[in-house]
């Protein structure tokens, strides 16, 4: 019996390392496909003087302990123009509130619907937006914090996130761009060490 036990666990060991070396493999595939499109001409991420001087996005490491389920709190706010880099400002609303354990702490984000206009009803997009700030930015991480982006589709009691694919606004980047300014109630106390660093190279 203690046999059977023994082998059982090793089976569970070896298929969560393969299962940890598939998640890995699909993260810096990802990664490579960013990379390539913001190489390409087409991708429009970047003009030719960015792109001349553009040496990779870099990333923590992928770490699997920064995915987890959230349980979500749905509560939609009224619609409000969102803060921009810029004289822009674009329509959301605050959908929900993500709670979740991490660090050994309780955390909450809250997450925003885009909207068509403040006296419209009409969501402009299929997903949820997630901007956080944490205490690596300005240092590890982009200053200005950096998001994710949740399905609407896949939104339920509990939600999957996964810090691992967290990026940069364009204004990383490029001053070119108009960026969400991060809200203060989405601002952690706690490094999230996964994701995408600060951008490095370039004229931005």
């Amino acid at each position: 019996m203690m046999r059977f036990v023994l082998g059982f666990v090793a089976l569970l060991f070896v298929q969560t390392a393969f299962g940890q070396l598939d998640y890995e493999e699909n993260v810096i595939k990802h990664r490579q496909e960013k990379d390539v499109h913001f190489r390409d001409t087409a991708g429009k991420v970047l003009n030719a003087e960015e792109r001349e001087h553009f040496p990779g996005l870099s990333y923590f490491e992928p770490d699997m302990d920064y995915i987890f389920r959230a349980r979500f709190k749905r509560s939609v706010g009224k619609n409000f123009k969102m803060p921009t880099t810029t004289a822009r400002k674009p329509i959301y609303r605050r959908y929900g509130k993500l709670v979740f354990k991490l660090h050994g702490k309780k955390q909450r984000l809250f997450v925003y619907q885009p909207m068509v206009s403040l006296d419209s009803d009409s969501i402009k997009a299929n997903y949820l937006f997630l901007p956080f700030r944490d205490a690596t930015n300005g240092n590890a991480s982009y200053g200005g914090g950096r998001f994710l982006d949740l399905e609407l589709s896949n939104i339920g009691k509990y939600v999957t996130v996964d810090f691992n694919y967290c990026y940069n606004p364009y204004c990383a980047y490029s001053h070119r761009y108009s960026c969400p300014i991060t809200p203060k109630e989405n601002t952690l106390d706690i490094g999230i060490e996964a994701g995408e660093k600060a951008y490095t190279g370039g004229n931005h």
